[in-house]
């Protein structure tokens, strides 16, 4: 299967990698061109612009939001360089009014196109280990399928709608960032009685909250160091946490834990915090309380 793969930031340069291990015939690109040369030296194919990727069976993107998705879209007219047979996978994580239009555009050029947004983190991506959820024709998911099976444990189908599988991905992480600052007032509340975070963080993700989303976070949290390459940041989350918002007003859904999460995410990155780790939210709940160091 030869696939091209744009977008080499922090899960998409582990997946790229993923698919050239697994034997795949992988043409990368990469806005920053120096982040395609270790998948060069791994056995990829570099391309000299998006339009060289998207004559095989597969074109993968994996950019940061709605704008990156568009230029590329817009300034190099990737819809009209497409093969015929080929299928566009989106995994990204962008808003559902984008995830529409994108797929009309696909429509209307009469090429096939998926939404395939991940669930998990760089270190879970390195592993192939991603939650993917896939929205789209069927016969475009199954051709895609070889790929995503090697990136991820599991492929969840989302619907032929392209724009379900965003859906599901914007309220998974609304989840997510509630859970992470629900965790980190609980951590400061402990800490207000002199009970040290580790304490009380190793007994409820080992018992009641055993789960990714408390456990993946819970070890910054003990330790208080938030600097984390592989971990999930916190301004990403607030990017997110406003898509998911957007998205539930659009529908006059009400989510007033995520309105009360947002002003958290906020006063987190006014105080410095948006390229650490998403569990540095519990320092902001450490200064609301005045818990000193």
């Amino acid at each position: 299967m030869k696939i091209g793969f744009i977008g080499l930031g922090a899960i998409g340069a582990p997946m790229a990698h993923n698919l050239v291990a697994a034997g795949f015939d992988v043409t990368v690109w990469n806005r920053t061109a120096d982040k395609c040369r270790a998948l060069v030296e791994a056995g990829a194919t570099q391309a000299d612009t998006p339009a060289d990727c998207v004559h095989g069976d597969l074109v993968i993107t994996m950019l940061a939001d709605d704008r990156a998705l568009m230029a590329l879209l817009d300034e190099h007219g990737l819809i009209e360089a497409m093969g015929a047979s080929t299928v566009h996978v989106n995994m990204a994580t962008v808003s559902i009014d984008c995830a529409r239009r994108v797929a009309a555009r696909h429509d209307e050029a009469e090429r096939a196109y998926i939404a395939a947004p991940v669930l998990g983190r760089p270190d879970v991506a390195k592993a192939g280990k991603l939650q993917i959820l896939a929205g789209g024709a069927s016969a475009a998911i199954e051709t895609a399928r070889p790929a995503l099976e090697t990136l991820g444990a599991r492929v969840w189908p989302a619907g032929e709608a392209p724009y379900r599988a965003n859906v599901m991905k914007l309220a998974t992480n609304y989840m997510l960032v509630s859970a992470v600052e629900s965790m980190g007032e609980a951590a400061a509340m402990t800490a207000a009685y002199d009970i040290p975070p580790g304490d009380f963080l190793e007994i409820i993700t080992s018992s009641v909250f055993a789960a990714p989303a408390y456990t993946a976070y819970a070890p910054a949290m003990t330790t208080r160091e938030y600097d984390n390459p592989e971990g999930f940041k916190l301004a990403l989350g607030a990017k997110d946490m406003d898509l998911a918002l957007a998205a539930a007003h659009a529908e006059n859904v009400p989510m007033p834990m995520g309105a009360t999460a947002r002003t958290r995410l906020t006063e987190a990155m006014a105080a410095g915090d948006g390229d650490k780790d998403l569990a540095a939210l519990a320092e902001s709940a450490r200064r609301g309380a005045h818990i000193d160091d």
